[in-house]
């Protein structure tokens, strides 16, 4: 096991993961320490191994540095295994390429002894090198993704993705991060925003990197890792507000165009309008059930909160209540068909018009559909919701 006896007396980790990291390594260890040493702090420097073939265990050893192996490859499993094994109170994580400062980690600690739980690097506050963030990131990568975590989560930070940090190790470990790629840095913020922990934000600068390969980061897969983990811990942007435009867009457009079709300017809208509206409004609902599905499970597992307005909802909307409006719903459905049956037979079942017709039987079938879906859903609502424990240890003879 990694972790250690942990000893009151050290207030800081200096936690830098590392992956082939020989070059620069030696040159993070030595202003980490120094900064250390030159403020007073006590501390260590950690080094969060991951399967480095270029001698940086060996190297970090030498001067001084805690080494961990980390078998399981990612930058976030190097890093929860550093924080597992971490002694300090505090833990200031960054990277071992000599991209950030070691030396001027001052303010970090300063707001973490004045209380902050988290306290987050800004580059753009704090100033980009020439050189150090190719302009993908710099003005497309960062600033979309670190805007839509701001507007799913509102944080109260610029820079979402800086990996220079600082935290108290015990606030971050009951937060249980579980990714272990480079969304990690996502996810630490969102969960500490969940969690309701506090978090401020320092300047700090960023250099280029001091290593002669490519970086680790791979610009198109690890953004579109970041993206799908703000969009799964935010169903509300993921299901609701997409869902809910959709459904009543839908809705609102197969309710007037099944009273007569509506034409606007020289533009006319009829029943084929009318059949991809329903369509529409069934994808809207759906997403819509996505959402209340997504939100049972996530609260019951933990790891998405639940805010009181959803607890009086999820209180308010049993299995019974749900079977009753989508039956409703379904009766609906099944009331306009049955009126079009009988306004046929008025006819003895002849000829009708084709556009009339169906300006009937699509809201039938739009309200057959979503009755039966919400029916469907309540009792899988019910079986997520359903109580029950941990099945007990099965004996075993010897």
């Amino acid at each position: 096991m990694n972790r250690p006896d942990r000893s009151p007396d050290v207030e800081l980790t200096i936690l830098m993961p590392c992956l082939n990291e020989a070059e620069t390594l030696e040159v993070c260890i030595r202003k980490a320490q120094g900064f250390l040493a030159g403020h007073g702090v006590a501390g260590e420097v950690l080094v969060a191994d991951n399967g480095s073939q270029d001698g940086s265990q060996d190297l970090a050893r030498r001067l001084g540095a805690r080494v961990i192996d980390v078998p399981r490859k990612g930058y976030g499993a190097a890093l929860i295994a550093g924080i597992e094994a971490a002694s300090g109170t505090y833990v200031i994580m960054g990277d071992a390429d000599d991209s950030y400062d070691f030396t001027a980690l001052a303010p970090f600690v300063e707001r973490l002894r004045s209380g902050a739980d988290l306290v987050m690097g800004n580059r753009f506050k704090g100033g980009i090198a020439p050189g150090a963030m190719p302009a993908l990131h710099r003005y497309v990568g960062n600033p979309v993704l670190s805007g839509i975590g701001r507007l799913f989560f509102r944080p109260g930070i610029g820079d979402f993705h800086c990996g220079l940090r600082g935290f108290r190790r015990e606030a971050i470990l009951a937060l249980a991060l579980q990714t272990t790629g480079m969304e990690f840095a996502s996810e630490m913020v969102v969960k500490a925003t969940l969690a309701n922990l506090r978090i401020v934000e320092v300047p700090t600068t960023l250099s280029p990197d001091g290593r002669s390969r490519a970086p680790h980061l791979r610009s198109w897969h690890d953004g579109w890792r970041h993206l799908r983990f703000l969009l799964m811990f935010s169903p509300r942007w993921l299901f609701i507000y997409p869902g809910l435009f959709a459904f009543l867009l839908g809705t609102v457009t197969t309710v007037t165009l099944a009273i007569g079709p509506v034409k606007v300017g020289a533009v006319g809208f009829d029943v084929t309008t009318m059949i991809y509206a329903s369509a529409l409004a069934v994808i809207g609902f759906q997403a819509l059930l996505f959402w209340w599905l997504t939100k049972l499970y996530a609260t019951a597992e933990g790891f998405l909160p639940a805010s009181a307005g959803y607890r009086r909802l999820a209180s308010a909307w049993t299995l019974e209540r749900g079977l009753i409006a989508g039956l409703l719903l379904f009766l609906l459905g099944v009331a306009i068909g049955v009126s079009q049956l009988v306004h046929w037979g008025s006819v003895d079942f002849g000829r009708q018009d084709a556009r009339e017709v169906v300006r009937v039987a699509v809201p039938s079938a739009m309200t057959l559909i979503i009755g039966f879906q919400m029916i469907m859903m309540s009792f899988f609502a019910a079986i997520l919701t359903v109580p029950h424990r941990s099945a007990a240890p099965t004996a075993t003879g010897v």
